[in-house]
């Protein structure tokens, strides 16, 4: 029996949000003190769950609230991945707000992996957010390797150390180059604002697919940097094949940037 004090503690911090064929359970605000290169600076916090049996959440109702409580202990989530968003300032009344979807990138973000440019982009996009004075940062947890999972990653590196670029890695696993979907972070993005946004991007695609939901997105900030020799090739790979846009129009931006 869920004790009731329970359910009112957590009823107006949970909120559904349905679409067309399914329903995002959001869980937040929740303060986050952060430290940023030393400064603590403090976020507003949710974590989003997609809801798969409709009739077991089917409102925001205290009864719908203590029915996913009593679940949680069997829903096993801690064996799959649950994504969030991290919020700064007045994120839905700003005129100007930045926001970063960023993929999960274990290896980057986590171990700090100079193959990649992941960890380095996680952090200064939260510091031009923080810059901005508003602005979210989705960390999008299904997304690692471009959506095929840490192991199947781990599989593409092995092909990789053998000369094979990340686009053709992930082919010859029988992936497509991308297999990212964006449409419940949208979701939530529509949720907590229906204000314009900039989205810190070098993918097109992301601003396609926030355009395709309907979501005012006019402009776009990229983000290039901690270019190394570890990770040429995977930088180079983005822009001449997997569309990702070049600091300089028609330059090699690798050419631009001191390798060290």
């Amino acid at each position: 029996m869920i004790k009731p004090e329970i359910v009112s503690i957590l009823q107006n911090k949970i909120k559904r949000i349905t679409m067309n064929d399914s329903t995002n359970i959001l869980v937040g605000p929740i303060t986050l003190p952060v430290n940023l290169d030393g400064e603590t600076v403090t976020f507003k916090w949710y974590s989003w769950l997609k809801a798969t049996e409709e009739d077991l959440f089917p409102s925001d109702s205290q009864e719908a609230t203590a029915a996913l409580i009593s679940r949680l202990s069997s829903l096993n989530l801690a064996a799959g991945q649950q994504s969030s968003v991290l919020v700064y300032g007045d994120f839905e009344g700003s005129d100007e707000a930045l926001i970063r979807m960023h993929s999960i990138c274990h290896t980057g973000d986590i171990f700090g992996s100079k193959r990649c440019d992941c960890g380095f982009q996680l952090h200064q996009s939260m510091k031009m957010i923080v810059d901005n004075g508003s602005g979210a940062l989705f960390y999008l947890a299904n997304h690692e390797g471009r959506g095929i999972g840490l192991f199947s990653k781990a599989m593409a590196y092995i092909l990789q150390e053998e000369g094979y670029d990340t686009v053709e890695a992930n082919l010859e696993l029988g992936f497509a180059d991308d297999v990212r979907n964006y449409e419940d972070a949208i979701s939530v993005l529509q949720h907590l604002r229906q204000k314009p946004v900039t989205l810190i991007t070098n993918n097109p695609k992301k601003m396609d697919a926030l355009r395709t939901a309907g979501m005012n997105t006019v402009k776009r900030v990229p983000l290039w940097g901690d270019v190394s020799s570890f990770n040429e090739k995977y930088l180079r790979t983005k822009v001449a094949r997997s569309g990702h846009l070049e600091v300089v129009k028609d330059t090699d931006f690798l050419e631009n940037i001191k390798i060290v």
